[in-house]
């Protein structure tokens, strides 16, 4: 099959899956969500499996039973290989079918597989003879220049996309730290009361003046470790998601961090609020 067309196919059917991930969650929401991965409109994983859909299944567009099964095991083991390599890769997962039933790591489940095979039997039968035969009156030279310029677009958006997502890691890892240094004071708050009381009470008897004396350096240290808790506090609260962070949190709802899971539910709750 032409690589041109192949090409082409990429692009408009990752358009038309963002067009339809938009327009379920303006129903489901009642308002506008980008749902894609990319800031743009464009969701490569449709383009991807619906254009791999025709490339590996045209010779069997005629048994439609055998083009069902073979959609479903194609689309199911790319959306499993897919957000596998995500979540390698950005250490989070972006979508979770754990709650469905017969699903494989949450990447992927039986009732939405067996829900894409109709799709690309659908799309195969009645809509990409229209999508085809609306490509071919694009002149050649045309259709070369929009894929090199939509190219550059997709890789420039990719790597604007996995650089936020990046710092938003390191933010939540920051997150991460600041929380574990407050664990930590607190840890030491405890300690310091009660190796200074037990202190206090052996010099009860021997020293009132050495008993203030403890009371004061108690006090003392006390005070200063909670006024770096409360500094440290204030600098956790103040980390909020940029404009990307929220794109992303808005687009995968049940996006999970596996390092991080605390702050990232922490963001969520300040960017719902």
């Amino acid at each position: 099959m032409d690589i041109y067309y192949l090409l082409l196919y990429f692009f408009v059917y990752g358009f038309l899956g963002w067009c339809t991930e938009v327009g379920f969650a303006a129903c489901k929401s009642h308002r506008f969500v980008n749902r894609g991965f990319l800031n743009g409109p464009i969701c490569p994983i449709y383009g991807v499996g619906v254009t791999a859909v025709i490339a590996v299944l045209t010779p069997y567009k005629e048994n439609l039973i055998l083009l069902y099964l073979l959609s479903v095991i194609l689309v199911t083991v790319l959306e499993g290989l897919t957000g596998w390599a995500m979540d390698k890769i950005f250490h989070n997962k972006w979508w979770d079918y754990s709650q469905m039933p017969l699903n494989i790591g949450g990447y992927v489940c039986l009732l939405f597989s067996l829900i894409w095979g109709v799709a690309c039997v659908a799309i195969m039968e009645f809509i990409h003879p229209l999508i085809h035969k609306a490509l071919t009156f694009i002149p050649q030279i045309a259709g070369i220049i929009l894929i090199v310029i939509l190219g550059v677009l997709l890789f420039a958006d990719l790597y604007v996309t996995a650089s936020a997502i990046f710092k938003f890691n390191r933010r939540l890892a920051a997150m991460e730290k600041i929380a574990a240094e407050m664990r930590e004071i607190s840890d030491q708050i405890g300690q310091e009361i009660f190796e200074r009381t037990i202190q206090a009470i052996e010099l009860q008897e021997a020293s009132r003046q050495k008993l203030d004396a403890t009371a004061n350096e108690l006090k003392e240290t006390t005070e200063d470790l909670r006024r770096r808790i409360t500094d440290l506090h204030n600098a956790y609260v103040a980390f909020e998601p940029n404009r990307i962070s929220r794109r992303l949190i808005d687009a995968f709802p049940k996006m999970e961090s596996h390092r991080y899971k605390e702050q990232l539910e922490e963001l969520k709750k300040k960017w719902k609020r």
